[in-house]
């Protein structure tokens, strides 16, 4: 069973955690979607790599796991019956671009908990797709 994400829950206790609500955050969304888009042959890396790769790339890494995790939300809409307008670039753009404006990266993360939320809908329903339409 997929938990449904609330935004403003997650803004929330994040500031009240002083981030730690945020990396366990990250934690569960990686797992929940490693778990929805089974078997499309990719992979949501979790948290120790998300936050070693970050380190490393001087947080450049975030921007790319961010960018990845949008299109495997777009690529796995089809496969549940849902249509997403927003792709990677999108949230890449709301999260780089929007920072000009302050609420973009707030609008990037409402996308996602939107996006996750109505895929969790679907596999919690037991919409789960077969191997079959996967290689398709």
């Amino acid at each position: 069973m997929i938990a449904k994400r609330s935004f403003l829950l997650t803004i929330i206790l994040s500031i009240i955690t002083l981030g730690i609500y945020w990396l366990y955050w990250i934690y569960k969304l990686a797992a929940d979607m490693n778990a929805i888009c089974e078997g499309d042959g990719r992979k949501t890396r979790g948290l120790i790599p998300y936050f070693i790769f970050s380190c490393i790339t001087l947080g450049i890494y975030g921007w790319v796991w961010l960018y990845m995790l949008g299109d495997r939300l777009y690529d796995a809409a089809p496969r549940y019956g849902l249509s997403f307008k927003e792709s990677g670039g999108t949230l890449l753009l709301w999260a780089l671009l929007g920072s000009v404006i302050v609420v973009g990266p707030f609008i990037a993360l409402y996308i996602i908990i939107k996006n996750v939320n109505a895929l969790a809908d679907k596999y919690n329903a037991g919409s789960v797709p077969a191997q079959d339409s996967l290689n398709s």
